[in-house]
């Protein structure tokens, strides 16, 4: 049975949702619906459900660049979706929305061509689980740096038509900021000692020092920097915000930005 009506329909209940946050958070409509806490879960339930019939195969993990990307944002949906009922973050609704439409188009539009073959053991799947979940938490760090440039230019330029946006004050946001990129630094960290330490078994060969490894590695520097100059330097603001998506576009660069590369425009594929 074909599941390829699951795309669109998981895309369109994304832009729904996307839709409904942006003419509400981003317009100045403050009173909460009962329902809206869950505006997300429909989708996402479609979305993993996708992931599960199209990555998991006899032979191993499809995990091309549309299937790759498709994974890093359901995964980061999950970690925001139940991060938002401990935190103000409904502001992101909107775009992550959007994100996650993208990426579910981008994966019907793509197909599965990079099979990762022996991928059932224990150590490959703790090694596979903490990388997505550190890139999730800096996919959610990136659009909340955002999302405090937003808030700050309303501080600086106020718009009488973005006077009632309800977003949370800039000190709430930039604290939520370093508490995502601290426990993604934390994930990061065990993701590249993982790979090194467990490189033969994880993918049959020594570490290599190819340009995976080095963005992967310059993405950390980044990230150890700001959160460095964070308690040593007091860094905060626009300085956060540029650091965090310096460090974000490096981990982009690490593995799906050189994916893309070879996959789409070289057509080279196989597994690792």
């Amino acid at each position: 049975m074909s599941i390829d009506w699951l795309y669109p329909l998981t895309g369109v209940l994304y832009l729904l949702v996307a839709w409904h946050f942006w003419r509400t958070r981003w317009h100045g409509v403050a009173k909460v619906a009962a329902w809206e806490p869950y505006a997300l879960l429909l989708p996402l339930l479609l979305h993993l459900l996708l992931l599960r019939l199209t990555i998991s195969t006899p032979e191993g993990l499809e995990l091309g660049v549309g299937n790759a990307t498709s994974m890093v944002v359901g995964l980061t949906v999950v970690v925001y979706w139940l991060a938002s009922f401990h935190m103000r973050m409904e502001a992101l609704h909107a775009p992550l929305a959007l994100i996650a439409a993208l990426a579910v188009g981008f994966s019907w539009l793509l197909p599965a061509e990079h099979l990762v073959a022996d991928s059932g053991t224990l150590i490959f799947r703790l090694h596979l689980l903490i990388a997505l979940l550190a890139y999730s938490l800096f996919t959610i760090a990136a659009l909340h740096a955002s999302l405090m440039s937003v808030v700050e230019k309303r501080l600086h330029h106020i718009d009488p038509q973005q006077a009632g946006l309800n977003f949370p004050p800039l000190l709430t946001l930039e604290n939520v900021l370093f508490r995502l990129v601290g426990a993604g630094f934390a994930l990061l960290t065990l993701t590249l000692v993982t790979g090194v330490l467990f490189s033969e078994q994880l993918f049959h060969k020594p570490v290599e020092l190819n340009h995976k490894t080095v963005f992967a590695v310059l993405s950390w520097l980044v990230y150890a920097l700001l959160l460095s100059g964070r308690k040593l330097w007091g860094w905060r603001g626009r300085v956060a915000v540029r650091w965090t998506w310096l460090g974000f576009v490096m981990l982009l660069l690490a593995y799906l930005g050189t994916h893309f590369v070879m996959e789409v425009i070289l057509h080279r594929t196989g597994g690792e």
